[in-house]
């Protein structure tokens, strides 16, 4: 397989790609409204066994949060907003939860396991 060949290929893949995220959003969010509206986070739908989970994911501002951080050094540590870096800072007891709160939002996420049983 050439190099143009291969260039198409991955093009023509990730096209693909996108196409399959983008249906796969829509039949998520058509499932996840099914199960609000049965009132069930499990169910069985055919052979497959349907969960959705609901998670508390934060968000951060960049502004508000170097805004918040008692030594603007620290924003050299986190260079651009991660909640993994926030999260081993605050173990390390170098930020607090309450020093960074001005900054975050949390927001509902609905995760969606399909098995087929």
């Amino acid at each position: 397989m050439g190099m143009e060949q291969k260039v198409q290929t991955y093009f023509e893949l990730k096209q693909l790609q996108k196409e399959i995220e983008q249906r796969l959003s829509v039949l998520r969010d058509e499932i996840v409204g099914y199960c609000e509206e049965q009132g069930v986070y499990e169910t069985q739908v055919g052979g497959y066994a349907v969960k959705a989970v609901l998670q508390h994911r934060k968000e951060y501002d960049d502004q508000k949060l170097y805004a918040s951080l008692p030594d603007p050094d620290i924003w050299r540590l986190l260079s651009k907003v991660d909640s993994h870096k926030l999260k081993s800072l605050i173990k390390l007891n170098i930020l607090t939860e309450e020093q960074i709160s001005p900054a975050c939002t949390v927001k509902p996420v609905t995760l969606l396991q399909v098995d087929k049983l």
